[in-house]
Parts: structure tokens; C-alpha cells; sequence
């Protein structure tokens, strides 16, 4: 089973995917737990249907660039930000579960609650309506980065529906279009950081 589900990219930009429709919550949860050792390789549920998809290299070089300038952020800035990465977070009486590329809390994560941002790189069309998903699951702002933007857009929920908004609510003092500017995939991540820093500093 878990050998027909291996998923492989032919060049650095593709991003193999297939959708499986009427999956019962206990398949998913039982193909989430069996596929913990396939490294990348993504779910996400939404009422019975059930998309997999492998990251692209683009896809995780960019979330990466993406998460190292936050987090230089929160050290410059002293802000208690905590990163869980790629954790699942699942509810079934939503029917509803996914894997953010990156997700942060601002301070501790309750064990049964949802980060405060998710950040979603989007090299390629899905094929279940992520943010959907995570509306379901009540996470208060989603961050999607595009490589044909090069901008990093907020949608923050408000009643039940995400708007998109040019700044974060839960970190308003920091100007993403700044921090998007560093986003460059391909380039030395290291330098891409302390540039960034040093226009933290220089202020």
C-alpha cells in the first residue's frame, strides 16, 4: 500500500499529486500515521476527500527561506515565537486535516489547539481547497507566498471566511513586504538571513 503511494518529481518544480474522494476519517487518520516515514510528503482532508502531494524542491526551498527570516525576526525583535513546522493538526468532527508548510504560535501551542499563523508556499494548483481546511480548523491567519507574486499575502479569518489583509494582526509590527523581499529561492539562504538582519539592526 505505502509503496503505491510513493510519490517522485521529475524536475526541482514538480509537485506530484493525486485525490482519493469518499475516504472515511479513519482511512485518513490510518494512511497519516503509516506515512509519518515518508519524508515531505503532505495530506490534507476535507470531508472525505483526501489529496496527497510530494513538495517540490522550489516549494521547500522558499518555505524554508520563508521560516529562517521570520524567526530572525522574533530574535531581533525579542517576540516569543514558536515554530511547529510541518506538525499535523486534524479534527474530525470537522472532517478536516492538513500539514502547514510552517506554522507558528505566539507563545505556547495547547495541546488540542491550532497555530496562530500558517504559511502555505504555492508553487502549484491543489486539488482540495486548503484554506477551507483550515477555516475549519479556526486558524486565525494563513500566509500564502506565490513565486509569480514574490509577495507574501495575509488572509486573516473573520467570521468563518478568510479576507486577505496587508498586514498581520498577530504580528503587526512586522512589514512582510520586507521580509518578502529576502524571499529569493535558488540563493545562499545564510546571506539571505543576515542581510535581513542587518536591516533590522540598521534601525
Amino acid at each position: 500500500m505505502v509503496a503505491a503511494l510513493q510519490l517522485a518529481a521529475e524536475s526541482q518544480h514538480d509537485e506530484p499529486r493525486f485525490v482519493l474522494q469518499g475516504v472515511p476519517w479513519w482511512t485518513y487518520v490510518a494512511l497519516r500515521d503509516a506515512l509519518d516515514d515518508q519524508a515531505g510528503l503532505k495530506l490534507t482532508y476535507l470531508e472525505g476527500t483526501l489529496e496527497l502531494m510530494s513538495p517540490s524542491m522550489l516549494h521547500e526551498d522558499a518555505k524554508t527561506i520563508i521560516a529562517r527570516l521570520l524567526e530572525a525576526w522574533a530574535t531581533e525583535r525579542r517576540v516569543d515565537l514558536r515554530g511547529f513546522g510541518s506538525t499535523t493538526f486534524r479534527q474530525e468532527a470537522r472532517k478536516r486535516g492538513l500539514e502547514p508548510d510552517e506554522c507558528y504560535k505566539l507563545g505556547k501551542l495547547d495541546e488540542d489547539g491550532v497555530p496562530d499563523i500558517a504559511i502555505e508556499v504555492i508553487v502549484s494548483s491543489g486539488l482540495v481547497d486548503k484554506m477551507a481546511v483550515y477555516a475549519g480548523l479556526g486558524v486565525p491567519e494563513v500566509w500564502v507566498w506565490r513565486p509569480n507574486t514574490a509577495a507574501i499575502v495575509v488572509n486573516h479569518l473573520l467570521d468563518g471566511a478568510y479576507q486577505r489583509s496587508e498586514r498581520s494582526e498577530v504580528l503587526p509590527t512586522l512589514d512582510l513586504g520586507e521580509l518578502a523581499n529576502f524571499v529569493k529561492p535558488g540563493e545562499n539562504q545564510t546571506e539571505l538571513v543576515r542581510a535581513y538582519q542587518a536591516v533590522l539592526r540598521a534601525r
